[in-house]
């Protein structure tokens, strides 16, 4: 029984078994068809997807192509219109330069025979030429024969007589030519002298200094003049001896005032009186101990004044003792101009000349400020300052070049050097502006008037004009009353009535001017 139960359940689990398996072999047939079937739904999507990209792409594609093949083609058109355009153009120029080239031949062609009939012609001329030519020597000997005959002369007597007049007629025309020449330089050299000194005066800024023959101290308080003049005037006696100016002692309040002539000296007095009002002592000893001392510190500012100028002119090498004569030229004076600041001028002036003509300008500067050297001892020595100035430059070796200039400068000998030239015109200049000397404008403009009343005041005077600072008056004529000979008179009659009713410095040159002149007009 139990063998039956056994074979029973061993059927039931084969049976189970078989069913089982049967069973899932039935389940696995179902999911495979199942994968089966969604893989192959998926893959449908899929291609249809990938057909759907494909023909989206395609589309774009084409679209790409299209518009790459529009754009080649507008490109091409347009590439093509250029070259159609310039084949045009170049066809065009080719057709005008032919037009041209034609033109060009037949011009050519008809010179040519113009030149031909012209070689023809010439040759024709030529031929008619020769046989004139023939026929006027045949002439020309037949008059000559018989000129020989009537004036009896041979052929050379007539040709050195022909020279002669030719000659004569050359030298004329020379002399006419030479005379417009001479002209014009001398026009074009004054405009060009007129430029030039302008140009110095506006470059040279001098001052309009005037000096006078008096200077002031200030007093701290009007009971120092008292003591200034001392008991019984000792004081004041002591220092004029040992000064040699005047003291005056007026009634100026808190002021005393020297008087003198000598710069040098009036300084001397002046910075004396000004020590012994600061130290107090005042008494003829003491006076006389602190001029001695300003005496001897006066000789070192002399020589400082002197090289400070030689430092502001540029001027190197001078010996001492022209510095030191320099230095005693700052307590000179000359129509009230201080004469080293008029020498200090004359070298700025020369200088600016010396550029301009392009010469030695550190010698026209050093001419300009020793030209009035000899102004420094002209009260000790005889002579004038000028022939003193150059004797003083040769002994302290001042080259020859500048001796003759200094002793040029105002026309005692003849100027034989540019720069001696030039001295005499930068001294004129500073010398003669309004300002420069003891004149104030008014003064200096009544002198001018002066000096044309003068002139007006004679017969057959049209008008007059006083020019180069007073030094020059021109006389303008009237040519119907005054002859040339009358001209010459004129002008010395004016001198003399100058000389007679005025006061001035240097000298005043007078130009009478005659002209006559005919004018008409075409209508």
């Amino acid at each position: 029984m139990f063998n039956n139960m056994s074979v029973t359940y061993i059927g039931l689990g084969i049976l189970g078994g078989v069913f089982f398996f049967f069973l899932g072999y039935m389940i696995r047939k179902y999911v495979a068809r199942w994968k089966g079937k969604v893989a192959e739904e998926r893959a449908k999507t899929i291609l249809a997807e990938t057909k759907r990209e494909t023909d989206n792409r395609r589309r774009e594609v084409e679209i790409e192509a299209k518009d790459l093949l529009h754009k080649m083609r507008i490109d091409f058109e347009k590439e093509t219109k250029e070259r159609r355009q310039e084949l045009a153009n170049l066809e065009r120029r080719l057709i005008q330069k032919e037009e041209n080239i034609d033109k060009k031949v037949d011009l050519l062609d008809r010179r040519e025979r113009e030149v031909v009939a012209k070689e023809r012609s010439i040759y024709s001329r030529e031929k008619s030429l020769v046989t004139r030519r023939r026929e006027l020597d045949e002439i020309l000997a037949e008059e000559r024969n018989k000129l020989q005959q009537i004036s009896g002369l041979s052929k050379e007597e007539a040709k050195k007589i022909l020279l002669k007049r030719m000659e004569n007629d050359a030298k004329r025309e020379a002399a006419v030519m030479l005379k417009r020449v001479e002209d014009e330089t001398k026009a074009k050299a004054d405009k060009e002298a007129r430029k030039i000194i302008g140009l110095a005066i506006q470059r040279c800024a001098a001052d309009h200094t005037v000096e006078s023959t008096v200077s002031v101290v200030n007093l701290p308080s009007d009971d120092m003049k008292g003591r200034i003049i001392g008991r019984e005037g000792r004081n004041i006696r002591a220092l004029e001896i040992a000064t040699g100016v005047d003291v005056i002692v007026d009634d100026t309040p808190e002021a005393v005032i020297l008087s003198g002539f000598d710069i040098v000296k009036r300084e001397i007095a002046r910075l004396s009186l000004e020590r012994l009002l600061e130290d107090g002592r005042i008494h003829p000893g003491r006076i006389e101990e602190v001029v001695e001392k300003v005496k001897r510190e006066m000789e070192n500012t002399i020589r400082e004044e002197g090289e400070k100028a030689a430092f502001d002119i540029g001027v190197a090498n001078l010996h001492p003792e022209i510095i030191r004569l320099l230095g005693r030229l700052r307590y000179r004076t000359s129509y009230g101009q201080n004469v080293l600041q008029h020498s200090k001028e004359v070298a700025y002036l020369m200088g600016i000349i010396a550029s301009e003509l392009k010469i030695d300008f550190n010698l026209a500067r050093r001419i300009g400020l020793l030209h009035d050297i000899g102004k420094a001892v002209s009260h000790e020595v005889e002579g004038t300052h000028a022939k003193i100035g150059s004797d003083l430059a040769k002994r302290y070796n001042e080259s020859d070049i500048v001796v003759h200039a200094i002793e040029a400068h105002h026309q005692d000998i003849e100027p034989k050097t540019l720069l001696a030239v030039l001295v005499q015109a930068a001294d004129a200049i500073s010398a003669t502006r309004p300002g420069a000397r003891r004149e104030t404008l008014e003064t200096y403009i009544k002198r001018l008037e002066k000096l044309e009343s003068i002139a007006d005041s004679f017969k057959g005077v049209d008008k007059a004009y006083a020019i180069q600072a007073g030094r020059e008056i021109r006389v303008i004529v009237q040519p119907n009353m005054i002859d040339d000979s009358q001209a010459v008179v004129l002008a010395r009659d004016i001198t003399g009535k100058i000389e007679e009713g005025l006061e001035y410095p240097g000298q005043i040159k007078v130009t009478v001017i005659r002209e006559t002149r005919a004018i008409e007009y075409a209508k």
